[in-house]
């Protein structure tokens, strides 16, 4: 299915019956990391997936994707559809995401988990990091995007989900470096959602990898505890729906 966003086609699908359930993508990735996810969930849910914009199928929107831009986005195919009571699945920016979308629409969020993701903004490191990747990318986009995903996986794990890798590689490159720029943009710039977090009143749960190269258990670990958030350890990095996927089976279902 298509929603024209200012012009722009945005990608999703819906699959099941139930309660509604959406799944938010992290960067660099698409709606395709759910497929095996969707058979589970949809036996009992309404799944709704959605390609943010620059990825996957959908196209670039502006030079900036904010994160309530892409909530926006959301909240548009959810109304389309006259869903009620969602559900919101994130991984990494994907988190960031529905955390934007918990903030302005916060009564219509019944469930919202953070899949490798954290409610925190981005640290000056961090920012610095982004900038550093803007200019990395203008200079040779091929490279910086194989490091990238590379670096999502654990020095462990990186000959073990060698094949994964290589799919991720592939979507990527296909991208234009418009939409990939406009998602670093506006993560470098996204807004401190850990009151959000605290305050919402919903059910919510983080789930974060216990090697997670891009977001610290132990970083995560302390926000779940100032958040009043649970929290469910993974043995495993920062791609949880491929390196332990069993254990968030049991953790959805």
């Amino acid at each position: 299915m298509i929603l024209k966003y200012n012009e722009t086609p945005i990608y999703y699908e819906i699959h099941g019956k139930g309660p509604a359930m959406v799944l938010l993508h992290g960067f660099l990735e698409n709606s395709t990391m759910w497929e095996r996810l969707i058979p589970v969930l949809s036996k009992k849910n309404t799944v709704i997936c959605i390609d943010l914009p620059g990825f996957g199928k959908s196209g670039v929107v502006d030079t900036v994707h904010s994160m309530e831009m892409m909530a926006n986005i959301v909240y548009q195919i959810i109304s389309l559809h006259s869903f009620k009571n969602i559900s919101i699945l994130g991984h990494s920016m994907g988190g960031y995401v529905g955390l934007a979308y918990v903030e302005i629409y916060p009564t219509s969020v019944k469930n919202l988990i953070l899949l490798n993701s954290t409610p925190a903004a981005d640290s000056k490191e961090r920012k610095i990091n982004r900038t550093r990747a803007l200019r990395l990318i203008d200079k040779n986009s091929v490279v910086f995007l194989s490091m990238a995903i590379q670096n999502l996986f654990g020095e462990n794990s990186q000959e073990k989900y060698a094949a994964d890798i290589e799919k991720m590689k592939d979507d990527v490159l296909s991208l234009p470096i418009e939409g990939i720029t406009a998602a670093i943009s506006g993560m470098k710039n996204r807004t401190d959602r850990v009151s959000v977090l605290k305050n919402f009143q919903g059910g919510k749960m983080m789930i974060s990898g216990y090697y997670d190269p891009v977001i610290p258990f132990a970083v995560s670990s302390k926000l779940a505890i100032e958040t009043l958030t649970p929290i469910i350890k993974l043995d495993g990095g920062h791609m949880g729906m491929i390196e332990n996927f069993d254990e968030i089976v049991s953790v959805l279902t």
